[in-house]
């Protein structure tokens, strides 16, 4: 494909202009939209065969389920019913580090919320962190402590008296005073207060405890070397703000990388074009992440390269030490990058992804050249948001498949059996010690007796035991592998659970107390918004993981008679430490609550509370008395080296250099779903990939140009019966391991690669009948491979792909759902751009060679503005969706805005319904709400839109129902390619209902369900709806959502509904599940249109407050939902009238446009236009 001058896409088929896709995105909506293809008849079949009068009379046969309403008599005196009441805490999970406002009504969380007094995020969230408060009211979690037997989750008869956990903790206290090797196993451990728990543990038990930590997409080998460089084995801290030239060499710093929130408001704030200030971003990869789509250049790079390129760009900067085994072009461009940070040196950055030691190495070698330590880069505040160890779990994978380990307990969030290269061989070593406890009545608990011979000499059990793999058999040490004491602290079933002996399930973190140290010297807490929902159900309920840890230990330092146990050893170890620490506060009461209510504390850089060493290498630390401090050595605290004495030679020397093959792949966390921990969560499910635009699944992506000997059809998207919701699938092979894999067509990969996601194909994803995430895509973990050094690497040259096997018939993604417009073209063919004479032609038939020189496809769908180029769309010229421009370029781009909104306002004014005194007789007193959205800060990470969906009640539909072009989303946020086809930039564009003041849905609806207020809102009267849908059909944003189905499951008959993946009954059904609703917000139903309200709800709420407070509404009264979650401070919401407020300044700036200005709709949302700022040598664009 031949680069387009003018135009922006969002996909190949728009790009091919072919005649399926005019035919298919001509029309309003989908095909057949009304008929289930799941069903041989139709619903006029089905009232044809079976008569009214018998359904009428089933449906009578039914009766109507009770519902009582209790009077609300004894209230706790910090609620008030209708009121919001928020608590900080912090979102930590699966590598997530993020602090939060926890909103609660009635008692119940149901909206997450950023701390804007967090110095790491200043407020920011992420697309996880809002959909956490979901997964608190998933129906899969364990509600008691379980045992395991051949796979079945059992509860054992004893359990289920008046002593609750009693005789659980004293099975497994007598088990673990008996263990020589105690193995603790987790993800990182950000919780001060957890790891003193562990140290308490380990120094009361009598064995040799070790806690193994990993991460499912490793940062080891970056650890590694900066404790070779800094002799601190941690992570530095970054600031991106302070840089004006950025660097990445695979590394999705936006994304998924460390700590995206707080890199991604850190970014946004070099970025500001109309400040004068706009830093460079230069990113090396071969697939495009969400950091390279932001990017202002990429090189692309195979994964085997990546070393090579850091090599030659440290050749280029420090000097010459090894020769880069790249090709010319590749290595002229890194010597562009490497002239460019010479000229900001000081003020450069370079980071890398990549967990390989000698590259990680180079970086830091390359970053002491350009004088970024002190500046871009802070060594004397850490971060330990990573902590893992790769050698440190195989080690603890060769002591289990050896027997050398007595008990193993895994800690909540850990699925060592699934989210690791090492996930195969952990479950082949747990399947051995299925242990047959008790009679055939498996409610019975092993006596001591019972448990078996611990002795190397034990004899084999008998091969036809129905409790053993037969494949085992012959294992000579299969008899030891029975008495391992296996513990998982899952809140809910994974792989690894249904694998261990004990399950002692730990609270939601909204459910407890605890505490995180994300950045040395940033201390935040975790306090319950709720009461634990499941200790009011039975004497079960669930219970902390350190609170267990302490039980099992019976440490003198937890208190079990206090009313909250775990918060007083919090508060202890808060006061030993934290508190002595500050000098603000003289007494410790006034210190805790002040801590409580901010949720953060700022303490001094010179030490740390988190770092306690308990790994393999820990010394055995002495047991401190009371107010002694412990003799352990915190790396925190330890003598840091000079970078300066640092001698990378042996990294030059032995940098991996690159085998040439025909295909390599690349192994990569996706932005909303990660590394699998968050597969349950339907909202992130069906939250889009924001490159790829698929949901429900990870997808092979290949170059759009790349064949392989196949011409496979890839997505087509279109909303036809040929092709709408199919896909091709191929099978994908790595080493003896062969899957079959749908694949998609994204642009900006590299030829001869390939990218697929982590995170998919969870076995166990949630309760049987409840596993919303469950086989949704492929494993890819059992592919990942180890470097010489034993480090994890995330790709693989040894992939090889077949032919077209198959075709998906239900392939979801959005990508050409509610597109604005067609490519233009008329009977005599399709319509080119002459690059010549800059007119339009119209060319029947297919291009020859001379031709494409010149011609490229007119495709003009969302676009108008490349390099201040003009576009059209359909039969309108000139729409104005997009703006675009460099920076070096910023007055032209300001001086085209300007002539193009004088254009558009000139053609809106020839009218008999002049706009100004529409505006003058409505909007003169009161307010008039509008929204700006800032293009060049949005970075597509999705945190608005899910926050959207849990503010709203959103419905989530599954993927069948995605597939049909039939989601829900109020907000949903556009991608655009533009510049080069083989490697373009992008931009994001979040397109929500744009509350037209002439909105063209308000003046064809029959019933008058959608109306203006006069604050200039466009509001849905859900129950005037009868849903024509004329209003969607009017509307030139495609924002309006029809709900096709009951997916509330509003409906009384719920179980007619249809399922998302693998649930007994619908989502949403469950009055768990329900919990979760905002009850501000109408839950609709189906058969009613509804789109985004600019919140209306909070807008009241905002103006009760101002009204209780006496005095005027503010703008900081009333934060729509996306605005407060975007970590970038791209939305911003308020008042035009209001002179002072943020609004009024944001509309001053020069490069803000309307969507669609020309079509006279006079949206209330404006937006800010994207500038980008390549090196131009770099740039064909």
């Amino acid at each position: 494909m031949k680069k387009p001058i003018n135009n922006v896409w969002i996909g190949t088929d728009q790009m091919e202009n072919s005649p399926e896709y005019r035919e298919a995105t001509s029309g309003e909506v989908a095909q057949d939209q009304f008929e289930n293809p799941r069903l041989e008849a139709t619903r006029r079949d089905f009232l044809k065969y079976l008569g009214f009068g018998m359904t009428a009379a089933t449906i009578a046969s039914c009766d109507i389920p009770v519902r009582k309403a209790i009077p609300y008599v004894s209230k706790p005196d910090t609620i008030v019913p209708g009121v919001a009441t928020y608590f900080a805490s912090t979102f930590v999970q699966g590598g997530d580090y993020v602090p939060v406002l926890v909103k609660t009504r009635e008692g119940r969380p149901i909206k997450i919320e950023g701390n804007s007094m967090s110095p790491i995020t200043e407020g920011g969230t992420s697309a996880r962190a809002q959909a956490s408060v979901l997964s608190m009211y998933d129906t899969s979690r364990f509600d008691g402590p379980f045992r395991v037997r051949n796979g079945q989750i059992q509860r054992a008869r004893n359990y289920a008296d008046n002593a609750g956990w009693e005789i659980l903790d004293g099975e497994i206290r007598d088990r673990l005073q008996d263990a020589r090797q105690i193995r603790l196993v987790s993800h990182t451990i950000l919780s001060p207060s957890l790891k003193s728990a562990i140290r308490d543990f380990k120094a009361s038990m009598p064995g040799n405890t070790v806690l193994v930590q990993y991460d499912p997409v490793s940062s080891a080998a970056q650890l590694d070397a900066y404790e070779s460089a800094f002799g601190v084995r941690a992570i530095p801290h970054y600031r991106f703000d302070n840089a004006n030239v950025i660097v990445g060499f695979n590394c999705d710093f936006l994304g998924t990388w460390i700590s995206p929130v707080e890199y991604g408001r850190q970014y946004a704030m070099g970025r500001k074009p109309t400040t004068g200030r706009m830093s460079r971003h230069i990113q090396v990869e071969s697939h495009m992440s969400l950091t390279g789509s932001n990017a202002d250049n990429r090189i692309l790079v195979k994964p085997s390269q990546q070393g090579q390129a850091i090599l030659a760009l440290y050749n280029a900067i420090v000097g010459g030490r090894g020769t880069a085994n790249l090709d010319a072009t590749t290595t002229a461009k890194i010597q562009a990058v490497a002239t460019e940070l010479r000229a900001a040196r000081g003020e450069a950055l370079v980071v890398s992804g990549s967990n390989n030691l000698y590259e990680q190495q180079l970086v830091i070698a390359i970053n002491r050249a350009l004088n970024s330590y002190g500046s871009t880069i802070e060594t004397d505040r850490w971060s330990y948001q990573r902590q893992g160890s790769d050698q440190d779990m195989a080690r603890f994978v060769t002591e289990l498949e050896s027997g050398d380990i007595d008990a193993v307990i895994v800690l909540d969030g850990a699925n060592p059996a699934f989210d690791n290269p090492w996930a195969t061989r952990i479950r082949t070593a747990l399947q051995r010690n299925d242990p047959e406890w008790g009679d055939d009545d498996a409610s019975t608990p092993l006596d001591a007796d019972e448990v078996g011979d611990r002795s190397e000499d034990a004899d084999v059990v008998d091969e036809n035991d129905p409790g053993i793999d037969p494949n085992l058999v012959e294992d000579p040490i299969r008899a030891r592998f029975r008495n391992i004491l296996t513990i998982s602290m899952t809140g809910v079933p994974t792989e690894t659970s249904q694998l261990c002996e004990y399950i002692t399930p730990n609270h939601h973190y909204l459910e407890s107390w605890g505490d995180a140290e994300a950045v040395q010297g940033v201390y935040s807490l975790i306090q319950p918004a709720i009461v634990p929902i499941f200790a009011s159900v039975n004497r079960f309920g669930t219970r902390q993981e350190g609170e267990s840890l302490l039980i099992w230990a019976q440490s003198d330092r937890y208190d079990p008679t206090a009313e909250q146990p775990y918060m007083n050893y919090v508060m202890r170890n808060w006061e030993e430490t934290a508190f002595s620490a500050q000098n603000r506060f003289s007494s410790f009461r006034s210190f805790w609550d002040s801590a409580l209510h901010d949720g953060i504390f700022n303490g001094p850089t010179s030490g740390s509370l988190t770092d306690f060493n308990l790994g393999y290498n820990a010394s055995a630390p002495v047991q401190p008395q009371e107010g002694e401090a412990t003799n352990e050595v915190k790396p925190a605290d330890a003598v840091v080296r000079s970078v300066q004495d640092f001698d990378e030679s042996d990294a030059v020397a032995r940098v991996t250099v690159a085998v040439e093959v025909e295909n390599e792949i690349t192994f990569f966390e996706t932005v909303n779903l990660g590394n699998g921990v968050y597969a349950d969560n339907p909202w992130l499910q069906e939250c889009p990939d924001p490159v790829t635009r698929t949901v429900w699944g990870n997808y092979l992506t290949i170059p759009v140009t790349w064949t392989g000997g196949n011409s496979y059809t890839a997505y087509k998207g279109l909303n036809t019966e040929e092709y709408k919701g199919r896909a091709d699938i191929v099978e994908l092979a790595i080493g003896d391991l062969a899957k079959e894999i749908t694949v998609v067509r994204q642009f900006g990969q590299m030829p001869g690669t390939f990218g697929l996601a982590l995170g998919y194909g969870r076995e166990l994803a949630g309760a049987p009948g409840r596993a919303i995430g469950q086989n949704v895509g492929i494993d890819v973990y059992p592919w990942l491979p180890l470097d010489d050094n034993g480090y994890v690497q995330y790709y693989s040259t040894e992939a090889l792909i077949s032919d077209k096997v198959d075709t998906e018939e239900e392939f979801a993604s959005v990508q050409y759902h509610h597109t604005m417009g067609l490519t233009t073209t008329n009977e005599g063919g399709k319509v080119y751009y002459n690059n010549r004479t800059g007119e339009t032609e119209t060319i029947a038939g297919e291009l020859d060679a001379d031709q494409r020189q010149y011609l490229e496809p007119y495709n003009v769908d969302e676009a108008t503005v490349m390099e201040i180029g003009k576009g059209m769309q359909g039969g309108l010229t000139d729409r104005s969706i997009i703006f675009q421009g460099k920076f070096s370029e910023l007055g032209e781009l300001e001086e085209h805005i300007a002539e193009r909104r004088a254009e558009a306002q000139h053609l809106n004014e020839q009218t008999l319904y002049p706009y100004e005194e529409y505006v003058k007789d409505i909007y003169s007193q009161g307010h008039w709400w509008a929204m700006h959205v800032d293009l060049n800060a949005c970075i597509g990470c999705a945190a608005c839109e899910v926050a959207c969906v849990a503010e709203n009640n959103v419905p989530v539909v599954g993927k069948y129902e995605v597939s049909r072009h039939h989601e829900m989303k109020w907000l949903r946020i556009d991608r655009y390619f533009y510049g080069d086809v083989e490697n373009p930039r992008a931009v994001y564009q979040p397109m929500m209902c744009q509350h037209c003041d002439n909105a063209p849905c308000e003046n064809v609806c029959p019933v008058n369900a959608t109306q203006h207020s006069d604050e200039g809102a466009n509001q849905m009267i859900y129950n005037r709806c009868i849903g024509t849908r004329y209003c969607a059909n009017n509307c030139p944003y495609k924002v309006r959502r029809f709900n096709w189905l009951d997916y509330t499951t509003a409906d009384l008959f719920s179980s007619n509904e249809p399922e998302l993946a693998n649930e007994d009954l619908p989502f949403g059904a469950d009055n768990l599940t329900r919990m979760v609703l905002n009850p501000d917000v109408t839950v609709r139903s189906r058969g009613v249109i509804e789109k985004c309200s600019f919140c209306a709800q909070r807008l009241q709420a905002g103006k009760l407050t101002a009204k209780i407070e006496k005095r005027a509404l503010r703008d900081s009264d009333v934060r729509t939902a996306c605005q407060t979650a975007c970590p970038t401070g791209a939305i911003t919401f308020g008042d035009r009238n209001n002179q002072n407020g943020d609004i009024p300044r944001k509309l001053r700036n020069p490069l803000n446009y309307l969507a669609l200005e020309e079509v006279n709709t006079q949206s209330s949302v404006f937006y800010a236009a994207r500038v980008h700022n390549p090196i131009e040598s770099l740039s064909e664009a």
